[in-house]
This record gives C-alpha cells, structure tokens and sequence, in this order.
C-alpha cells in the first residue's frame, strides 16, 4: 500500500515527465552552470587575494627551484582558470547570433543536444578549476615553506 493517494501519484508522474522532457533538462543543465560559474569566479578571487596578502611577496628572495615551482604552478593555475571560465561561460551562452530553427523536431534535438554539451562543458570546467586551485594552494604552500634565505 502507498503512502499517497492516487492524485498525488499521478502529479508526481506528470512532474516527472515534465522534468525528463529536452526543455527542462536544457534549463536545468544551464541552471547548473551558471552556479558553477559562480562558484569558480568566487573561489578565484578568494585564492587570489589569500595568495597576494599570505604569499611571500618578493619570488626573487626563494632559491631557483622554489620560485621556478612557484611561477610554474601560478602561471598553470592561471591558464587553466582562465580557460575553464571561459568553458563556464560558453556553456552558459551560445555564440552570439546563433540561429535556431523552429521546426518541432529540430527544436527538440536541438535542446537535447546542447543539454549534453553543457553538462560535458560543465565537467571539464569543474575539473580545470579544480587543478587550478590546487595549483594555487600548492604555490602559496611551497612559499611558506619554503621562503628562502633569511635576509
């Protein structure tokens, strides 16, 4: 026996119907970027500024090594920052004066198609800020730890 009645069951199925067909998921897809979008922009300002006020602030103090590490993650978290916020972006909003036809067929593979494409985009940009951040702690990491010879 159920916990809901028939009515219920049946809204339930309907909503779910709904929110299986191509023009829900596409808005969900797109929903889902945009927070992700969000999110990396906010954590990169927030890694940014831990770097600029924590980090030592002169490389050229570090022994080579160090500082070359340190360039080399910061450059590389840069790139892939940058990059994976241009993914967010392009995932978010289609290039400028796409066209869209408006026959029923193609509307609907249309919008499955670029649910896909989101949610594809959406990971790799995940994972891109991912690295990136990691890149940037390990950086301001290897500059504490490492700051060089007392001056």
């Amino acid at each position: 026996m159920s916990d809901f009645t028939d009515d219920e069951l049946w809204d339930a199925n309907l909503r779910g119907r709904a929110m299986a067909s191509p023009p829900e998921r596409l808005r969900a897809a797109l929903r889902q970027a945009e927070g992700y979008r969000n999110f990396l922009t906010t954590l990169t300002g927030l890694l940014t500024v831990i770097f600029v006020l924590k980090g030592q602030e002169n490389l050229s103090r570090m022994t080579t090594g160090p500082r070359w590490w340190v360039v080399g993650l910061l450059a590389g978290a840069f790139l892939l920052l940058l990059l994976a916020s241009w993914l967010m972006v392009s995932a978010v909003h289609e290039r400028p004066g796409d066209e869209v036809l408006t026959d029923a067929e193609y509307l609907l593979n249309y919008e499955k198609e670029r649910a896909k494409a989101v949610r594809r985009t959406t990971g790799w940009a995940r994972w891109m800020g991912l690295v990136g951040v990691l890149a940037v702690s390990a950086a301001s990491l290897i500059t504490w730890i490492l700051p060089g010879p007392a001056a």
